[in-house]
């Protein structure tokens, strides 16, 4: 009947449905003498396990993450190593084209776009007369805005009575000053009257 009981439990425990207390009777059975032979093929299994879970500070999942852990950083680093070979054999390519490219334009003359004085001066005449054009049609806009510089010094006149009226701004600021004061006397009154 120990038997069927340790056949039982090592099913749930390779399904991953047993508790600690079920896998320690497990790790008692395999490590006595007395085992049935045909669950002897599992007794170096369970002896192993519980060789690693008396090893002192070090469990299997720390062991694993660390390897994990160190395969990535070596990953990372080799990647790393490549990116800057690749970057720097790409800068190099790219200063010896841009040298190769300098060289070859300082060999080769300039060469004039017109053979006949005649042709370039009417072609710049044309050019400059199509860039007035285009800047005329930028500029007309900007003509309404004599319209609102004459409105603007219209307003300007009534500038006066601002000036004027600034006596009469500074005793209202008064006025409003001796309110806050009267409004702040009431309060602190309703206050001390409420204590």
């Amino acid at each position: 009947m120990e038997t069927k009981k340790i056949q039982l439990l090592l099913q749930q425990y390779f399904e991953g449905e047993t508790s600690f207390e079920e896998e320690s009777i497990l790790e008692e059975y395999f490590s006595s003498d007395d085992i049935a032979e045909e669950l002897l093929e599992y007794k170096e299994f369970f002896s192993g396990i519980s060789e690693i879970r008396q090893l002192e500070g070090t469990s299997i999942e720390e062991d694993i993450m660390d390897f994990i852990l160190e395969k990535e950083h070596q990953e990372k680093t080799r990647y790393r190593g490549l990116w800057k070979t690749v970057t720097g054999i790409a800068a190099s390519i790219i200063i010896v084209l841009g040298s190769l490219l300098i060289y070859e334009q300082q060999k080769q003359p300039f060469k004039d776009t017109f053979t006949n004085p005649d042709e370039a001066y009417a072609y710049a005449e044309k050019t400059l007369q199509y860039i007035s054009g285009v800047y005329e049609t930028g500029l007309s806009p900007l003509s309404k805005s004599k319209k609102i510089n004459d409105g603007l010094a219209e307003l300007e006149k009534f500038n006066v009575l601002n000036e004027a009226s600034k006596p009469i701004k500074k005793g209202i600021k008064t006025i409003n000053k001796g309110f806050d004061i009267t409004e702040n006397l009431q309060k602190n009154s309703q206050l001390t009257k409420n204590e």
